[in-house]
């Protein structure tokens, strides 16, 4: 597709596009709070104000996973509660709820040791972090199935990786919220508390932008209010609702919801196992959300300062400095992605492409942690520096955006917000751990921090080369017919390379066709004789 194709694809999505931009704008304050805290954690006016810069190099690395990790905990349940809560009450609402949670939260975070000491103030940063955590989870469950069911399949790869994309802008903006606190505001409290303050705007903007969004349409279908959801399919497409395009696709949705609707938990939870098919697209999702945590790219995003300082830069602003150009790389690369890359080369092939990008430049920094361990700057220093930002273009090429594709669009309508929860509850926990253990495993093990997310990243390009269909260009109603019958022949045969596949899929069906004729000729010459 050219570059005027894809203008005019804009000019008639547009309203679908407005939709996806206001809802992905809770992934900018998801996003701020990740790339918030490793910036904050580096300046000495907060490792004074909490008694850090007192304790030893172990102590400094728990107390940073604790710090870090809490926020985790509290995404990990407020994503599993939206199984219940978006069944019950609508995506929008708990949408809306979810900002205003996450504001809560951050308030907490801003007036945290206000006229208390040290260890009053940790305890009450940890439960700022928990509840703005709370919220986080939330948004990021909701999000991917709110656009994925809004947005016409067309362009839903894009909208749902616009996720990303808002997720990295608040990564960029916080590591440069951060770089400015640093170098700008004198050395005292309001140094580290500025940054907590600036991360409300993105969570007020969301919560109000929330206010002017329709709701799911296959959530109103499955609530049989059809007249909704026919006005949102008509308001995304810019049609009217009598239209028959959005009657056609009104009518799919309802014959894939019939019988279903109004599930309740533990019975969506139950039907997860129904079948194979069923249980692989609702197991689907968790994977791709596993994988995007193994990649090591949180470890990045919390701690890239001290990572810096490891390949040889030097000084809190330059660290900073360092982690705000990391960020830049990021949202430029996604951006490019999801213009011309998630719908035209496809889910599979950018997942194969960004997972290998991923294992050369972690492996090629293992290999330089491992070599050169007395910290001083050498030439292959630069070249490692250079590793981080290509390692952060793989990234937004393939698992930084396209899990959340996968995710919002691969698992069944009727089970959809109970199999994203435990997705985005998945990503949570491991999250929490990979947070947690990362300041340790720097600390203790160093170069085999980025060996261990290097061979992740080779095995996570394995899974995508052989067990994953490609799924751009299908309805979320055609889904099912991906997954019915030779799921690891699908998947080899849409992969780089896969002429070959297809002929042995052919060959392989057709002597399945002989023997069943086979079969049926010899049970037939059977009853003949028995005659």
């Amino acid at each position: 597709m050219t570059v005027k194709d894809q203008l005019k694809q804009a000019v008639e999505y547009r309203n679908a596009y407005l939709l996806a931009l206001f809802a992905a704008m809770g992934s900018i304050f998801y996003g701020w709070d990740i790339g918030l805290i490793g910036g904050v954690l580096s300046m000495a006016s907060f490792k004074e104000y909490f008694g850090l810069d007192k304790k030893n190099a172990a102590q400094r690395a728990d107390l940073s996973g604790n710090i870090v990790s809490v926020l985790q905990a509290g995404c990990f349940f407020g994503a599993l509660a939206m199984g219940y809560f978006s069944g019950r009450f609508g995506r929008k609402v708990c949408l809306i709820a979810s900002g205003v949670i996450y504001l809560v939260g951050s308030l907490i975070q801003c007036i945290v040791g206000l006229g208390s000491t040290q260890e009053v103030g940790l305890r009450v940063l940890y439960f700022g972090r928990f509840v703005g955590g709370v919220g986080v989870g939330m948004v990021s469950a909701l999000v991917p199935s709110y656009v994925s069911e809004c947005v016409p399949k067309a362009i839903r790869g894009r909208c749902t990786g616009m996720i990303q994309l808002a997720n990295n802008i608040g990564i960029m903006l916080s590591f440069w919220v951060n770089y400015s606190a640093s170098k700008d505001i004198p050395y005292g409290e309001m140094q580290w508390r500025v940054p907590f303050i600036c991360q409300m705007i993105p969570g007020v903007m969301f919560t109000i932008a929330m206010f002017f969004l329709p709701e799911s349409p296959r959530w109103l279908v499955e609530h049989k209010q059809y007249d909704r959801a026919a006005k949102t399919l008509a308001f995304v497409a810019r049609k009217t609702p009598d239209d028959p395009v959005v009657q056609q696709t009104l009518q799919e949705i309802k014959a894939d919801f019939e019988g279903k609707q109004e599930l309740p938990v533990l019975r969506q939870l139950a039907l997860m196992g129904e079948s194979r098919a069923i249980a692989l697209r609702c197991f689907i999702p968790s994977l791709a959300m596993f994988w995007q945590q193994w990649t090591g790219t949180n470890a990045i995003n919390y701690f890239s300062p001290q990572i810096f300082a490891s390949l040889g830069i030097t000084g809190t602003n330059s660290g900073l400095f360092a982690t705000g150009i990391y960020g830049v790389v990021k949202v430029i690369s996604v951006a490019l992605v999801l213009a011309f890359a998630v719908e035209g080369l496809g889910r599979k092939r950018c997942l194969i492409i960004g997972g290998l990008g991923q294992a050369a430049t972690m492996l090629w920094i293992a290999g330089y942690s491992a070599i050169h361990t007395s910290g001083t700057v050498v030439p292959a220093s630069y070249v490692s520096i250079v590793a981080v930002y290509l390692y952060a273009i793989a990234y937004c090429i393939g698992f930084g955006p396209l899990p959340w594709v996968i995710a919002g669009e691969v698992a069944p309508n009727h089970l959809r917000t109970v199999s994203l929860s435990i997705a985005i509850g998945v990503n949570w926990l491991f999250s929490f751990t990979i947070s947690k253990l990362t300041p340790i495993m720097l600390n203790d093990i160093k170069y085999g921090t980025f060996l261990i997310f290097g061979i992740c990243c080779v095995l996570m390009s394995i899974w995508a080369y052989a067990f994953l269909p490609e799924t751009s260009g299908y309805s979320l109603e055609q889904m099912k017919y991906l997954f019915e019958k030779d799921v690891i022949v699908r998947s080899l045969q849409d992969a780089p390379g896969g002429g070959y596949f297809w002929v042995v899929g052919v060959r392989l069906r057709l002597r399945n066709s002989w023997r069943k004729r086979l079969l049926i000729e010899m049970t037939l010459a059977t009853e003949m004789t028995t005659r």
